[in-house]
């Protein structure tokens, strides 16, 4: 009997403290708002418990969305598409430059009859039609790329649930692969031709510095230094004069024509370079991301059995 009195007694004890605490925080309340009439409405909300609170390393922050979207960044691809854009606008541009002063060259020095190079007149503003079309072509492909590149990267790494592979998706990563090496080797032979103008240019240069040579300019055979465009196909065998010699060669070697098509025609050289390694970029790049998403797409074909 005595300890359930002892109990029922502590009890009456908490109530009556609790009691106390209510009636002074009712009464800190009722001073506070006579002091501050305007604070009546105010209504007071129950401060959270760490326990309502979530926490901060429960979601994810700021920092590792950020390296999760930088995760999905195809930087084989990016790099690629950056090096193809550079070299295409190189070879275009310089190259369109530097066929329209060579054939102003051959006009004034080389061919003055306008029949004899009708047809490398023609040939060259098809060549300036081509360089339009190459590069509209290359800008909508590297964008395509880039795009391809940012899809198979996510669905590779998973890193978005909407990313799934799909039949008709592997087979379009299957295309993008096969056209990109085919453009490989068909760049390879642009590559080539364009080395072309530079040999026939640099030629020309090297005769031009032979008859600049002190040990030439004392000698009476300077006149018999020649360059014979002829022999390089460009222009038949019967245009007038088709050969230059000795001072009158010197000085085509001195006009801006010729300097800036020489250079510019070297500065195509490099940018069709600089789209050949581009495009064996993209060829890595699409053929890993097209063998990791077959093989994944087996795999699942297997768990599901």
């Amino acid at each position: 009997m005595k300890p359930a009195m002892e109990t029922a007694a502590e009890e009456n004890t908490e109530q009556s403290q609790e009691r106390k605490v209510n009636s002074r925080a009712e009464m800190e309340i009722g001073r506070y708002h006579w002091m501050y009439p305007g604070s009546k409405n105010h209504q007071y909300h129950p401060v959270p418990t760490l326990g309502d609170r979530a926490s901060p390393l429960s979601s994810p922050g700021c920092f590792e969305c950020c390296i999760k979207c930088l995760g999905g960044v195809p930087y084989a691809s990016l790099v690629a598409t950056i090096l193809c854009f550079s070299g295409v606008a190189l070879f275009c541009g310089c190259g369109h430059v530097a066929l329209a002063g060579t054939v102003a060259i051959l006009e004034q020095h080389f061919s003055t009859n306008t029949s004899d190079h009708a047809l490398l007149s023609e040939v060259i503003q098809l060549m300036q039609y081509v360089i339009y079309g190459i590069a509209s072509f290359f800008f909508l492909y590297g964008i395509i790329l880039l795009a391809e590149g940012f899809y198979t990267t996510s669905a590779v790494k998973e890193l978005h649930g909407e990313f799934k592979t799909t039949a008709c998706g592997r087979c379009i990563s299957g295309m993008f692969v096969f056209l990109t090496y085919v453009l490989g080797v068909a760049w390879l032979g642009v590559f080539g031709f364009s080395a072309v103008p530079v040999f026939m240019f640099y030629n020309i240069w090297s005769t031009c510095e032979v008859i600049k040579a002190p040990q030439t300019n004392g000698t009476t055979g300077v006149e018999q230094i020649c360059v014979d465009i002829r022999q390089y196909g460009i222009i038949p065998w019967n245009a007038l004069p088709g050969k230059i010699c000795g001072s009158a060669l010197e000085n085509i070697c001195n006009t801006n024509e010729f300097y800036m098509s020489y250079h510019l025609f070297i500065v195509a050289c490099a940018g069709a370079g600089a789209t050949v390694i581009a495009l064996l970029i993209y060829m890595m790049a699409t053929t890993y991301n097209y063998a990791v998403l077959k093989f994944k797409s087996r795999e699942d074909c297997c768990t599901k059995f």
